[in-house]
């Protein structure tokens, strides 16, 4: 069913916030729907499942949390994004590589990694790790590629399973061995390929967090980010969302404390199902894959 007048309104208003295009259409969408080959994933697929629905804007604040804990990490958002001066620009370059990862072709998913690479190799520095050594740093360090893809990996999962109404086909194990997959072009071969896996790298890498000033800096820009008005009463409701779903842990170490769960899961799946409702049944993004996959045959056209 297409949506009405009043849906694709909100749904172009939606998709101007999240992609920076002031037509509402995202500049990836083309390179998602062209292609003579499939992608990655499927419908069916736990990671198509899990970033198609709205507990993504929950899991992308989340992630960004998570980030900020590791020195490495926080000093290459800081030093080296626009994220204070374009901060709806920066969520704009990561979503690109989330959507077009998830629902490319493999010559889409290619050119992105690619790109993606080529903005690492850019991004170098020197970071204090928790105990006071001074360490130098590159994005593209294997090790701080596996906290970004960790920290992006559980928040999506945990804030599926908190406020989505879609089940994970095949659980959590499915959508985290095969969203590792997406991680490879990026030089990346030793992430997570189940639950067990993921929490033991959590684990692992908790010696390495740290919150200090432009940590608790960094996340009071999170928590008021300079969005358009209308935008922020939902805005403070996903971060109260994502805050909840941290480890306890986390969310002491960055000076959080978390409302009541009894009040914010199903205030957040109540207004993420609205979200969805108002702006209707229609997803480009989804619709353009779909239509690349039947026409070349991987999906029957009717």
């Amino acid at each position: 069913m297409p949506n009405n007048a009043l849906q694709e309104a909100l749904s172009k208003r939606f998709r101007r916030l999240l992609s920076g295009d002031p037509d509402g259409v995202p500049p990836w969408l083309e390179v998602i729907a062209a292609g003579d080959e499939p992608g990655l994933y499927l419908p069916t697929d736990a990671p198509w499942v899990v970033h198609a629905d709205f507990g993504t804007l929950v899991g992308g604040i989340r992630a960004l949390l998570m980030q900020a804990l590791h020195p490495g990490s926080l000093t290459g958002v800081a030093n080296h994004s626009r994220y204070e001066q374009d901060a709806l620009g920066r969520l704009a370059g990561t979503i690109r590589w989330l959507t077009v990862t998830t629902f490319g072709s493999h010559t889409a998913v290619a050119n992105e990694s690619g790109r993606v690479n080529r903005m690492h190799t850019r991004v170098t520095g020197e970071y204090q790790t928790a105990g006071g050594e001074q360490r130098p740093y590159k994005a593209a360090d294997p090790d701080l590629l596996l906290w970004v893809h960790i920290a992006f990996m559980d928040s999506f999962l945990r804030s599926h399973q908190m406020y989505a109404w879609r089940e994970i086909p095949g659980g959590a194990d499915s959508y985290i061995a095969l969203w590792s997959k997406s991680v490879e072009p990026l030089g990346l071969s030793s992430a997570p390929m189940n639950e067990l896996e993921l929490l033991a790298e959590i684990e692992r890498q908790k010696p390495l967090l740290i919150a200090t000033e432009k940590t608790l800096d960094v996340v009071k820009f999170i928590r008021y980010p300079p969005l358009p008005r209308l935008a922020r009463p939902t805005y403070r409701l996903l971060f109260e969302a994502a805050v909840l779903s941290l480890p306890i842990e986390f969310r002491s170490m960055l000076g959080l404390k978390a409302k009541p769960r009894w009040l914010i899961q199903p205030v957040t799946r109540g207004v993420l199902r609205f979200i969805r409702l108002a702006i209707g049944p229609e997803s480009p993004i989804e619709d353009g894959a779909i239509d690349r996959l039947k026409r070349i045959g991987v999906l029957p056209k009717h």
